[in-house]
């Protein structure tokens, strides 16, 4: 068990850039980028400036830009966000003006020499060199993207329990941060999963190439992807994001990370919740007793200047530690005092603790060399140990221990030159998961095979003893990655980029680990029905596959503005992807045989070319269709930045997960034995037990797992065979989209309608068919045809695409920004979506219906209405309150229902909504007091309370409706209640 607990300097860039640097870079898409930058008109005694320079001065680092302008409009870009001092010299005259610039952002700054500037919104009081200006947040407002801003002052404000940043994407309409059972955290936007999100870090993408969640180290971790005291700020485009945005289908999260400044500055933080700072969940309350529980989180900051101005440095340190409560609820409608005595030893009050340590590293360091060279070189480390897989039917002994483990870095270099600005990226990753059973030894899973009339005994009550998974995936390899942008054609901003990585992914999974055995409630508590076991296959493998693949992109972004109203933004990306593994891999000849000669499976009737997925190591074609074309348009009514009408139409590819295209390996590799045992009247346990699934007499000696492993074929034959479509595409989302936006005195309005259809979803499909080439019995609505293998192999799965959702939505924002003058904001979002699905999300396996077509269509188990809303606000003597409210409406679950059917095999895929008008109900408040001790030393201290009306918010459900003709009285309750609980929670800190 693995534990811790020259000349025409212009020209040569042009051509460098365009032949040989692209030599370099060969392999490349331009980084996402998250550079701000500015650009308007320039005047003198209001008529264009004829000649006009334009500077722009962080006012933290020293950082220097300069552009010439051009014809009374300038364009300067690359800017790290931040404040700045803008210095405008034109015609001998000169204009000082500081602003905001947030990441990615355009912001829109006309400017007057010689008077003061043409608007000058409050904001906060800046001195530079003696004159007085005003620092102002400048909002963006002609802009196709549907974008959301989240500030840090929101991020180190708001309240919230994780410390994870993502926690406040939620701010943008239409997205959810969602909490799984076991207090997994995701991004979701629509009715997309999170596989079709991506987070772009100082740029480069985090995308996660081998598993779920979007974005590496996410599939299923209560840890956070990043330390929040190393981010400043980040984006949120839900839609219309622009051709540089790559490996996505949903939303894209744009985040930069925080720099050192011209002075020393660190903090130090702590926060802590127990046990006694919370309120029993309802399941405790009904126990009479409480799971000690603990979540600590401390870490620390520092940065500074190496050179001013010039040089750089900044660290971050984050850990936490969790002890969370689990909820064991046995399934089919059992209660634990049902339980045989020795699982209620175990099971006790049905209330465990399941631990969690993570440690998180970033570091960066910044060169500015001259004006026009600038480098960055960051590094991140994440380090996590936890227990999950308990609670729920699972006794603590079948926990799974998993080890989450990531490594990134980044050098960065940007070189400028008057219109031109090129990025350049060098990138490392190295992301490991490996989960393994807890403890080790044989598995007893108590189940009750009389549901649906003794056909399927596989329906478990209680899990105990040596778990299932085991699992060693990741990914690991180097990138490049070049933009390069040119802003000396009036009007218009050109950005064009490439990008190659070259990635090994790999994957082991030996399912299952140990030895699974089943045991009938009806029939026998010491002798079992059936048992589940894996061995590798001799000579072939392990249940292990790996692959070297190879990226490419290259995309060409036009922002045109046409005019001081209109602007559009066109843009074409190419995305491209070689999977060796997949590309080459040979069926072997037996399966390729027995498919051919199939006399069920290959058969008109069945609607399945067999040829489709025998591969020969050259049939196979990787995706060449990846091309993306991304319009979008925004037009400002009165050319003054008020009242904008936006829209845009595009496409976005994602990819296939290696973790599905794997099992074609190591299912061949690794297979799985499964054996019914005869009872004790001599019959066996299924009336009709299939070809592969054999029933001999039972032997005490088989909880040997030697002996055990002799059951086992020696060449596969009986085995589940998985096999891949040789046609393989790539899963992609079309999103439509028309807005308003208004800015109305301090606030921001937003109102758009949408639509995003995503399609080519992967998924795997059940291959069975019966004797005729039918799926169903004749007669018979559903009952896949398990059993019904192709001799002398067993079950056959088939993995392809073709999974759909089509999605409506209203998405309506308002904002007051928050400001220091003013000292408060106010954000509210609000989304109502119309959404259908054709299978559960994110499940891939779709084994009750011959093809996705037959699957129908289902409401997305989705909130159809969600609310967000929070402020902030700066009270008297150094205070600083805050407030987050999220209700949603109770989304649909699946079921399969067996009660309301006319026969034992006619049941269905159903849907249901539990009782109640909200899925979700959430009310946060957070008080923050400063001590300014002097000498630039400040102490802090913090309470947040969670959930403050102790709501009871549940993510499990009785989901057994019951067996035909036996509904479950108990179908619908509640079975497991979502944190928090009203909690309080103290941090204390210090900033220097």
């Amino acid at each position: 068990m693995n534990s811790r607990f020259p000349r025409h300097p212009t020209r040569r860039l042009l051509a460098c850039a365009l032949a040989s640097c692209l030599v370099v870079a060969a392999p490349a898409v331009m980084a996402q980028s998250t550079s701000a930058t500015i650009r308007g008109q320039i005047t003198v005694d209001s008529a264009p400036a004829t000649e006009a320079q334009i500077t722009a001065t962080n006012t933290a680092t020293g950082l220097t830009r300069k552009v010439q302008a051009a014809n009374g409009t300038y364009n300067l870009g690359g800017l790290p966000p931040g404040t700045y001092r803008i210095d405008a010299v034109a015609n001998g005259q000169t204009t000082t003006r500081t602003v905001t610039l947030q990441v990615g952002q355009t912001a829109t700054i006309n400017l007057s020499a010689g008077g003061l500037p043409e608007t000058a919104p409050a904001g906060d009081a800046t001195t530079v060199d003696a004159v007085t200006v005003t620092s102002e947040v400048v909002a963006e407002t002609k802009t196709s993207e549907i974008a959301t801003y989240v500030t840090n002052k929101q991020i180190e404000s708001l309240p919230q329990g994780t410390r994870n940043f993502l926690a406040f994407a939620d701010l943008a309409p239409g997205v959810a941060f969602e909490t799984g059972n076991e207090g997994s955290t995701r991004i979701k936007s629509g009715a997309q999963n999170a596989n079709g999100i991506n987070v772009y870090i100082d740029g480069v993408g985090q995308k996660d190439y081998v598993l779920r969640g979007g974005i590496s180290g996410q599939d299923s971790s209560r840890g956070n992807p990043f330390p929040q005291s190393a981010i400043g700020e980040y984006k949120v485009i839900t839609q219309n994001y622009k051709a540089e945005y790559d490996q996505l289908s949903s939303a894209a999260i744009v985040a930069t990370t925080r720099s050192g400044t011209n002075n020393f500055e660190g903090s130090f933080f702590w926060d802590y919740t127990s046990t006694d700072w919370r309120t029993p969940t309802v399941f405790e309350e009904r126990a009479d007793d409480k799971v000690q529980t603990k979540e600590e989180q401390y870490g620390a900051t520092f940065g500074g200047p190496i050179l001013r101005d010039r040089a750089h440095f900044f660290l971050s340190y984050e850990a936490k530690e969790y002890e969370s409560p689990r909820t064991l609820t046995p399934g089919r409608g059992y209660s634990i005092d049902q339980l045989p005595d020795f699982l209620q030893a175990e099971a006790g009050t049905g209330l465990f603790n399941a631990p969690f340590k993570e440690d998180l590293y970033f570091g960066k360091v910044d060169w500015l060399i001259g004006e026009n060279h600038y480098f960055e070189l960051t590094g991140k480390y994440r380090d996590e140990e936890e227990l999950t897989n308990t609670g729920g039917q699972n006794l603590p002994s079948y926990a799974t221990n998993k080890l989450n483990e990531e490594t990134r870095a980044d050098l960065r270099y940007q070189y400028t030159n008057g219109p031109w600005l090129n990025d350049f990226h060098l990138t490392y990753e190295d992301s490991t998961f490996n989960p393994s059973p807890y403890t080790s030894g044989i598995a007893y899973i108590l189940s009750n095979r009389s549901d649906n009339g003794n056909a399927d005994f596989n329906n478990v009550i209680v899990r105990s003893g040596g778990g299932s998974d085991f699992q060693d995936k990741g990914q690991k390899g180097y990138g490049i990655q070049n933009d390069l942008t040119f802003t000396g054609f009036q009007g218009h901003t050109l950005k064009m980029g490439v990008k190659f990585k070259d990635v090994d992914v790999d994957a082991t999974e030996r399912q299952p680990y140990y030895p699974q055995f089943t045991y009938d409630v009806g029939t026998s508590l010491t002798q079992p029905i059936h048992v589940k076991f894996g061995t590798a296959l001799p000579g072939v493998g392990d249940g292990s596959a790996s692959s070297s693949n190879k990226q490419y992109g290259i995309y060409f972004q036009d922002d045109w503005e046409v005019n001081d109203k209109l602007i559009l933004n066109l843009g074409l990306r190419y995305d491209y992807e070689k999977s060796p593994t997949y590309l080459d891999y040979v069926t072997p000849a037996d399966v390729a045989a027995a498919l051919r000669n199939s006399t069920a499976i290959n058969n008109p009737n069945s609607g399945i070319n067999v040829e489709r997925y025998i591969s020969n190591g050259s049939n196979r074609k990787s995706f060449k269709d990846g091309w993306q074309p991304r319009l979008g348009f925004s037009y400002d009514l009165f050319a003054n930045q008020e009242h904008v009408i936006y829209g845009g139409a595009g496409r976005a590819y994602d990819r296939n997960l290696f973790d599905w295209l794997q099992l074609e390996i190591t299912k061949s590799t690794f297979p799985t034995t499964d054996i019914d045992f005869r009872l004790a009247d001599g019959s066996c346990p299924r009336p009709l037990p299939s070809p592969g699934t054999p029933c001999i007499d039972w032997s005490d000696a088989y909880f040997d797992p030697a002996v055990l492993s002799t059951l086992a074929s020696q060449t596969g034959l009986g085995r589940e065979v998985f096999m891949l479509d040789n046609n393989l595409k790539t899963p992609y989302s079309d999103q439509f989209s028309l807005g308003m936006r208004n800015q109305v005195g301090d606030w921001l309005t937003d109102v758009t309608i949408s639509r995003v259809e995503s399609k080519d979803g992967f998924v795997f499909l059940l291959g069975n068919r019966q004797a005729d080439g039918s799926f169903f019995r004749p007669g018979f609505s559903w009952g896949p045809p398990w059993g019904q293998g192709f001799a002398p192999f067993g079950n056959l799965i088939l993995g392809t695409n073709g999974l759909e959702t089509k999605t409506n939505a209203l998405y309506l924002k308002a904002e007051k920004p928050y400001t220091a003058e003013s000292g408060w904001s106010v954000t509210v979002a609000y989304t109502y979506l119309d959404a259908r699905e054709q299978r559960e999300s994110p499940e891939v396996f779709s084994l009750d219906y011959p093809t996705v077509a037959a699957l129908g269509w289902h409401d997305a188990e989705v909130p159809e209405h969600r609310l967000v809303a929070t402020g902030i606000y700066d009270g008297p003597w150094n205070t600083t309150l805050s407030a987050k409210l999220t209700l949603t409406s109770q989304p649909p679950r699946y079921f399969v229902n067996c009660v309301n059917v006319d026969q034992p095999d006619n049941c269905f895929i159903d849907q249901y909504k539990p009782d109640g008008t909200y899925g979700s109900k959430q009310f946060d408040i957070a008080a923050m007091k400063e001590f300014d001790t002097g000498a630039g030393f400040k102490m802090w201290a913090r309470a947040d309370i969670l959930n403050v009306f102790d709501w009871a918010n549940y993510n499990s459900y009785q989901d057994y409706p019951g067996g035909f003709n036996s509904p479950n009285p108990e179908f619908g309750i509640p079975l497991a209640q979502a944190l928090p609980t009203r909690t309080f929670k103290l941090s204390l800190g210090f900033n220097f």
